[in-house]
């Protein structure tokens, strides 16, 4: 019997440890590959938490899709199953459509306007609107402006994107935008490069350290640098998960993300001259003086349609093009 309730306590002792030792390991999802911003944002987190909680608390990254989707990710992060993420703003329109307005075109028109509004009241608002969806909004990283590339023709005004086929993220409102400037847009998740290469669709739109990490200048010999949409990354925890810490964890949480963030948007930024020498290098005709105001002017109407209709979208994107314009 004594040697019974050894064995028992043994075991009742690695379960706990087991236990212990999961709770202290954080789970964060990405989509991208090593070296993607994305990738930058969780690595220097990993970096500063691991640090500051002097190994207390482990970050485990999983990237390059190995949790499926940047929808799949969102999706596991509401129930628990996965504690953080950094995830495109895109898809989140689909969980709570206030998201919608970061996405807005032509919204803003440098960085630094992006940041007075993201980094303010008006992006504390958006933060906390995702608490309704199960999630607790840190603060934004950066995917950077987005710019459209193709493998068929130039690009200099709205009518030359006329029925060209461009992958579009997941998200109602991108879908509008390609729909609005004519050409015929296509939801698809994350990598693209086969369905590229394939000609499967003849373009997409994004921002050029994108072009470069994903080697798009192999399959796309068209850029238009459209800069149509500032796409911001949400760093987001599960609610349920963060209401369960105490505060002294969620203070270094929250710090060492908003600092990572921050290192990710100067990081990325400082390379996009260099990033755009390397895709001309590579043989990309980039058309550098669209025609931006006719680009403005073909989806000017977009603020009037269904997707911002609802009160609390509607009152927000007017704040915020009040306040770009």
């Amino acid at each position: 019997m004594k040697r019974f309730l050894v064995c028992l306590s043994l075991v009742m002792f690695c379960a706990a440890t087991t236990a212990a030792e999961a709770a202290k390991t954080i789970k964060l999802g990405v989509v991208t590959k090593p070296g993607s911003a994305q990738n930058i944002v969780a690595d220097k987190f990993k970096e500063l938490l691991e640090q500051r909680s002097n190994g207390e608390l482990e970050v485990k990254i999983f990237h390059s899709g190995s949790l499926g989707n940047e929808t799949e990710i969102l999706q596991q992060i509401q129930i628990g199953a996965v504690e953080l993420g950094v995830i495109t703003s895109g898809p989140f329109d689909s969980f709570d459509p206030i998201v919608r307005v970061i996405d807005y075109p032509f919204l803003f028109k440098d960085h630094q306007q992006a940041d007075q509004i993201l980094d303010g009241p008006l992006g504390a608002e958006i933060l906390t609107s995702l608490e309704g969806s199960g999630f607790k909004g840190l603060c934004f990283s950066e995917n950077g402006f987005r710019n459209l590339t193709n493998s068929r023709k130039a690009v200099v005004r709205p009518e030359d994107i006329e029925g060209l086929k461009i992958r579009v993220m997941s998200s109602a409102l991108h879908k509008s935008i390609w729909q609005t400037l004519g050409a015929n847009p296509t939801p698809m998740p994350w990598p693209i490069y086969t369905e590229l290469e394939q000609k499967v669709i003849d373009g997409q739109e994004n921002p050029l350290w994108v072009l470069e990490v994903y080697k798009f200048f192999e399959i796309q010999k068209y850029m238009t640098l459209t800069r149509h949409v500032y796409s911001a990354h949400i760093d987001v925890a599960s609610l349920n998960w963060w209401k369960e810490l105490d505060g002294e964890t969620r203070d270094l949480i929250q710090a060492a993300m908003c600092e990572a963030a921050k290192y990710q948007r100067s990081d990325n930024r400082s390379k996009n001259q260099a990033r755009l020498a390397l895709l001309k290098e590579k043989g990309m005709q980039v058309e550098e003086n669209p025609d931006i105001d006719a680009f403005r002017k073909q989806v000017a109407d977009l603020k009037d349609i269904d997707l911002f209709s609802t009160p609390e979208v509607n009152t927000l994107l007017r704040k915020v093009i009040e306040q770009t314009r």
